[in-house]
C-alpha cells in the first residue's frame, strides 16, 4: 500500500467523494476539504506529501492558496480548473503548481500525474545518467544533486520540483544552447503539456530563483530562435 498522503481541495462535494474513493482504493491516504480555510487547518495539524488544489474555490482562490503553498516551499500542487484555458494553465504554473489538469477529466489521468509529480520529487523518474559529481556550483550557488537542494551563499533557495529537474538539466549541460524541444525530451519525467510555452513559464520562474535580474539573464540566457544556455561562470 501507498503511505502518500494527498490532500484534496475543491468546494464540489461529489468530486471530493470520488477522488476520495478513487485514490485510496489505489493505496493512497486521501482527505478532502472544501476552501482555503479548511486547506490551512488540515495542514497545520496534518502533513500532505501532495495536495489537489481547484482553482476556482469560495473565499481565497486557488492561485492565491497555491502562491502561499509555495512561499512555504512545501507540498507539490496539482491544480485543477473547470475553465481549462491555456492562460490558466500558464498562470498556475507561474504560481508554482507542478502540474495542472482541466476539468473534467478522467481519475485514471489524474492518478498518472500524482504518480509522475511524486516521482518528480522524489528523484525518480527524471533521473539522466548518474553524475559523479554531486554537488554543482555557479556564482554564490550550489546545486546538491543527492539532497535535491539549491542554497546560496549556505541559505536555502526552495525550488519546486519541476524547478530543480530543469536547473539539473542546465548545470549538466553547461554552455550548451539546448532546444526546448531537447529540454522536454530530457525532462523525462513531466508529461508533454497542450501547449509550447510550457519549458518558457518553467524557465521564468527558475530566473526569478537564480538572476539578480531575472529580465536580463547572466546564468540561463535565451539564444533567440534555437533555445535556452546556461552559462554557469558568470555573476549575478
Amino acid at each position: 500500500m501507498n503511505s502518500k498522503h494527498i490532500l484534496v481541495v475543491d468546494d464540489d462535494p461529489g468530486l471530493r467523494e470520488l477522488l476520495q474513493q478513487y485514490l485510496s482504493e489505489q493505496g493512497y491516504s486521501v482527505d478532502a476539504v472544501a476552501d482555503g480555510s479548511a486547506m490551512e487547518r488540515h495542514l497545520a495539524e496534518h502533513a500532505a506529501d501532495l495536495v489537489i488544489l481547484d482553482l476556482m474555490l469560495p473565499g481565497e482562490d486557488g492561485l492565491t492558496l497555491a502562491r502561499k503553498l509555495r512561499m512555504r516551499g512545501g507540498q507539490p500542487i496539482i491544480m485543477l480548473s473547470a475553465r481549462g484555458e491555456d492562460v490558466d494553465r500558464i498562470i498556475g504554473l507561474e504560481v508554482g503548481a507542478d502540474d495542472y489538469l482541466a476539468k473534467p477529466f478522467n481519475p485514471r489521468e489524474l492518478l498518472a500525474r500524482i504518480r509522475a509529480v511524486l516521482r518528480r520529487r522524489e528523484g525518480g523518474g527524471t533521473r539522466m545518467e548518474d553524475s559523479a559529481q554531486e554537488v554543482f556550483r555557479f556564482g554564490p550557488f550550489s546545486l546538491d544533486l543527492h539532497s535535491r537542494s539549491l542554497s546560496r551563499e549556505g541559505a536555502d533557495v526552495p525550488l519546486t520540483a519541476g524547478e530543480f529537474s530543469l536547473l539539473r538539466i542546465f548545470v549538466e549541460h553547461p554552455n550548451r544552447v539546448l532546444s526546448r524541444d531537447s529540454l522536454m525530451d530530457l525532462l523525462k519525467g513531466y508529461e508533454r503539456t497542450p501547449f509550447d510555452r510550457s519549458i518558457d513559464v518553467r524557465v521564468t520562474r527558475l530566473r526569478r530563483k537564480i538572476e539578480g535580474d531575472p529580465a536580463t539573464p547572466v546564468y540561463v540566457r535565451t539564444v533567440w530562435g534555437e533555445g535556452y544556455l546556461f552559462v554557469p561562470g558568470n555573476k549575478a
